[in-house]
């Protein structure tokens, strides 16, 4: 399957699709506004039967997906309370599906050294804390473009029609150098996010697959990571979706938690 190939609508599914702020870490063991919408959110979704992550955590060389049974539960981050380091998000992997994924898109590799990072597991916590729907992850791969990230997500439409709820995990504003512990927001941080939401809400994907074009991207994005996992959310929104928007908050100086659904 090649990036830039189209899903005809007669394939695209209900399953919806979501891209989340995620922020910090601590999110996954205190409740907050943010991980109580992430909990009311998955109430709200139709059961998945695997979730697919797109995390801001995992950079690699070539796309790689996860296809171990029991994925370990990473702990990416420091300076945090021993009890986030001791959390543990059991859920399984599903190898068939990452096998099946592999095969119809072999551009996409095996992995079975990773596991779930916090940009999956802080998230999923909430929206399903039983941990009981397999879970697996798609790695970012440093050596494409922006506009195939996004070809790459509309490769993906036909995982919807299977069940699988796809998850876009990182932060529309994302800039550590500027972060204040505290709940407010630069104004520089607060106008870039609300940019975004407008192109999202147009929509204008050609105009967010060139984020750097949009002022002020190099004090809200100065790394891209954590604003590629959204490219692939854009990519899988079929033209009949509208946007629904969750967590509309810029915090913490430069963290915008401003979190979409599609379908």
């Amino acid at each position: 399957m090649k990036l830039e190939q189209q899903v005809s609508q007669a394939d695209l599914p209900c399953m919806p699709v979501l891209f989340v702020g995620h922020g910090s870490p601590l999110n996954a063991i205190e409740g907050s506004e943010f991980s109580r919408a992430w909990a009311e959110l998955g109430q709200s979704l139709p059961r998945p039967k695997a979730v697919l992550c797109i995390s801001a955590h995992w950079q690699t060389l070539g796309t790689w997906i996860t296809a171990m049974p029991q994925p370990r539960t990473i702990h990416d981050f420091y300076g945090f309370p021993q009890a986030l380091f001791d959390f543990a998000y059991p859920a399984s992997g599903c190898p068939a599906l990452a096998a099946k994924i592999q095969t119809a898109m072999p551009l996409i590799q095996l992995d079975r050294g990773w596991g779930l990072d916090h940009g999956s597991w802080s998230v999923l916590c909430h929206m399903f804390p039983n941990a009981d729907i397999p879970v697996l992850q798609l790695s970012l791969d440093r050596g494409l473009s922006p506009r195939q990230h996004y070809q790459l997500g509309q490769a993906l439409r036909w995982l919807r029609a299977e069940g699988v709820l796809i998850v876009g995990s990182g932060n529309i504003v994302h800039n550590l150098q500027a972060v204040i512990w505290r709940d407010t927001a630069h104004d520089w941080a607060v106008a870039f996010a609300e940019r975004v939401k407008q192109l999202i809400a147009e929509p204008d994907h050609q105009a967010l697959v060139r984020y750097p074009e949009i002022a002020g991207s190099t004090l809200a994005i100065p790394t891209d990571e954590h604003f590629l996992p959204l490219l692939y959310i854009l990519g899988l929104q079929d033209e009949t979706e509208e946007a629904k928007f969750w967590t509309d908050k810029t915090t913490l100086g430069a963290i915008s938690m401003l979190s979409v659904q599609f379908g």
